[in-house]
């Protein structure tokens, strides 16, 4: 693994940082979620794979539990990596947003475009990487793939003691997405959002939001959900072994 990067297509040059250092307390007992078994491969190394798929990305961060990085390091190299694209393992913090920090802190200089990746979407197809990529490459400074909602969605007033929650707006729908990862951001902007925006933000492209500047949509695809729950494991083997079957993947 080098901390080198190497040039890209069209002069920018693209990494992804991947935060796995969360414990996933939904999927239930066991290993951290980015370590869970996928068709025998741990999630972490498909989510790896699935932004080294993209020709565009020649390093991938991986941002490993605080006290993990030795045993990411070595899954890493236990596996079958695009040789193109460069591996680095550093240790994550307390929180997502700490994580992603210390995943800026460790990219080498000449980074231009910069990936946010949840290793919990292990499934996300090459070619929504590559148009969130090229979103930021025509200028956009945030970029987030996402899809329209199915369900009509209430807002509530949340009660903590298990009583019904009174609503109290129904959002229309049309105007409501579902973001998934990778986010791409131009590097200086999401540096500058991580060392001005404190409050507690459940993505990086709100950190942007909250600088004013713009953030732009992008497709997403289906297969980017998040493997959070167990049925959710069992629909992401399922994906996989379709794929298998028609793709030899």
């Amino acid at each position: 693994m080098s901390d080198e990067t190497r040039p890209v297509a069209g002069g920018a040059r693209t990494a992804a940082v991947i935060p796995a250092a969360g414990r996933g307390v939904r999927l239930g007992p066991g290993a951290p979620k980015a370590l869970r078994a996928l068709s025998g491969t741990p999630m972490l190394i498909h989510a790896v794979r699935a932004m080294a798929a993209s020709r565009s990305v020649s390093l991938v961060v991986v941002v490993a539990p605080p006290d993990g990085a030795a045993e990411v390091k070595s899954l890493l190299a236990d596996h079958a990596l695009p040789e193109r694209t460069d591996f680095v393992v550093v240790p994550g913090g307390e929180s997502r947003q700490e994580s992603v920090k210390l995943g800026l802190d460790a990219l080498p200089a000449g980074i231009d475009i910069v990936l946010v990746h949840d290793a919990a979407r292990p499934l996300v197809p090459v070619d929504t990487v590559d148009a969130v990529i090229e979103a930021v490459r025509d200028g956009a400074p945030a970029v987030v793939p996402a899809l329209p909602l199915a369900d009509t969605v209430k807002e509530v007033v949340p009660t903590a003691d298990g009583t019904p929650e009174p609503v109290v707006a129904t959002p229309p729908r049309a105007r409501l997405r579902a973001v998934q990862t990778p986010q791409g951001f131009d590097h200086a902007t999401l540096v500058r959002a991580h060392e001005t925006v404190t409050d507690d933000v459940t993505d990086d492209a709100g950190m942007v939001e909250k600088l004013g500047l713009r953030v732009v949509l992008v497709p997403g695809h289906e297969e980017a959900f998040k493997v959070t729950r167990p049925l959710d494991l069992l629909l992401a083997e399922a994906v996989l072994a379709r794929r298998r079957a028609n793709d030899g993947f």
